[in-house]
């Protein structure tokens, strides 16, 4: 479980560390947005008052960007489009997309504004990331055919790509391959991604045809057809993509070499890791900070304790501090190779530097524990996230599950896993943990605990003849007659099968059990 769990967290650092060079940017961004919107009299600290120093500085969501811009206006200062976009380019880079959403709408009122179609793709992009697919869709259908141009169709190709809707995605190709807008490779990009995403490896060889028909792949492309060769252990043809890149005079990226790097580490060819990792620390730098996650994971991967360390204090020398998405990945890695000493002293930097309170960096050490056998020691360490202020997630709910499972703490399983369920909006049944706890209540013959089990699957709306049936079992092994059966899987229109008519039939000739107080469904 623990070792599942790392992989994520390393998987999931390398992903959310670009919200970590988001976060670092902000100072960069504000620097470059120091000349955006013409200038009022001197802020803080001698800097200039822009209203692009103004807007990047809203931060919270609850401001408004529309009310910043009329007060600029207001104060009698010039608004013009083009710093406008620029700002808009920095938020996005920030993830700040409703204030980018809102400085787009406030511009589309603007009489004296004159939008470009790529204005209407940046908008529909900002749609999609706020509102959603339908506000996005609505959108485009609203928008004049001549600005229903390449930028725009792409932009709503990515939204489908996003969504996972291949047909959707599919059908737009179609159209966009009859206007003539696949004359470059970035709507082939998000095509090759989604069959990635959704592993429809098939459609590929296909697909990068079509676009070496009509256009020319780039770095991306070939990143992307790198992944694929590294999910299937092919170092052959992954040798072929890198030297048609080099043939094609592309420049490979910290990317390239992370793929080619994972490849080598799986097909054990640990000389050839080394030489690629040599190759992506070289492009490692202030520019590309998300490259450091990836280099501390592959070094993981390699079992080099050494560069780990190496790569932790050349990323701390180049950066004043460490984002959550680093602390994360260094944590995990020191984990698993085994350092839990040091693990549990980065820990303690994080606590004393980080007021983010994000339970996935805790719960890294949470699953050490519960993996380790030492559930007195995570049962401490969860009453210190907790004083801490630390929100536990469902991940945290679902460890500590998993931990009591293992002590056979029934009661604790039981309360866990109903407030792991509770934490989320909408639950992704975890089968094999779901058929643990049953199993384990069915063997203890335990009638009230499966009843409480069955209380909280029926509340997430996942109640099925499976799950009947284990209660039924359950029954069945402490010699007892369960109350409305057939009834309640009725009423949660539940069918019966072969095996619940049996189980119902055995049952029936056993003692009647007491009323449950929590009794499902009566």
């Amino acid at each position: 479980m623990l070792m599942r769990y790392v992989r994520a967290s390393l998987f999931a650092a390398r992903l959310f560390s670009t919200e970590a060079a988001a976060e670092a940017s902000a100072p960069a961004a504000k620097k470059a947005l120091a000349g955006t919107g013409g200038s009022a009299k001197s802020g803080g600290r001698g800097r200039r008052d822009t209203l692009g120093y103004r807007l990047i500085g809203l931060v919270y969501p609850k401001r408004s960007a529309v009310v910043t811009i009329q007060k600029w206006k207001e104060e009698g200062h010039t608004v013009r489009k083009y710093e406008l976009n620029r700002v808009v380019r920095e938020l996005r880079k920030l993830k700040r997309y409703k204030h980018a959403l809102e400085i787009c709408e406030w511009m589309r009122l603007q009489e004296d504004i004159k939008l470009l179609p790529g204005d209407c793709a940046i908008h529909l992009d900002l749609i999609s990331k706020v509102r959603g697919l339908t506000s996005a869709e609505k959108f485009f259908e609203d928008l004049p055919d001549k600005m229903k141009d390449q930028a725009a169709c792409t932009a709503l190709l990515h939204t489908y790509v996003q969504n996972k809707l291949s047909a959707k995605a599919e059908a737009l190709m179609e159209k966009m391959s009859e206007c003539g807008f696949l004359k470059y490779s970035l709507p082939y990009n998000h095509m090759l991604s989604l069959y990635i995403s959704e592993g429809k490896l098939e459609k590929i060889p296909e697909m990068v045809k079509e676009l070496k028909k009509n256009a020319s792949p780039d770095i991306v492309t070939y990143n992307l057809l790198l992944s694929v060769c590294a999910s299937e252990n092919n170092v052959e043809t992954a040798g072929k993509i890198f030297l048609e890149l080099k043939k094609a005079k592309i420049q490979p990226d910290w990317v390239t070499y992370s793929a080619l790097t994972n490849l080598y580490i799986r097909a054990k060819q640990f000389e050839n890791a080394k030489s690629s990792l040599k190759e992506m620390e070289k492009m490692a730098s202030r520019k590309n900070r998300v490259a450091y996650a990836s280099l501390l994971s592959l070094h993981t991967n390699m079992g080099d304790k050494d560069g780990v360390q190496r790569i932790w204090k050349k990323l701390k020398s180049c950066f004043r501090k460490m984002n959550d998405a680093e602390y994360t990945c260094m944590i995990s890695s020191l984990v698993k190779l085994g350092d839990f000493e040091e693990a549990e002293k980065l820990y303690n930097e994080w606590e004393s530097v980080s007021g983010s309170g994000d339970a996935r960096v805790p719960n890294i050490l949470l699953a050490a524990y519960i993996n380790g056998d030492r559930m007195e020691i995570a049962e401490n360490f969860y009453q210190r996230i907790v004083q801490k202020g630390i929100s536990p997630c469902y991940t945290t709910w679902e460890l500590l599950t998993w931990g009591y499972l293992k002590k056979l703490q029934m009661e604790k399983v039981l309360d866990c896993f109903k407030q792991a369920v509770g934490s989320v909006r909408k639950w992704n049944p975890n089968d094999r943990l779901v058929g643990e706890v049953f199993k384990k209540l069915e063997e203890l013959g335990d009638t009230e605990g499966v009843e409480k089990l069955l209380v909280t699957l029926r509340n997430a709306g996942h109640v099925s003849t499976k799950v009947y049936n284990s209660l039924l079992r359950a029954y069945a092994k402490a010699g007892k007659m369960p109350l409305i059966v057939a009834e309640r899987m009725q009423k949660d229109n539940v069918p019966l099968d072969e095996e619940t008519h049996e189980l119902i039939k055995l049952t029936s000739k056993m003692r009647v059990s007491e009323v449950s107080s929590s009794l499902s469904g009566v």
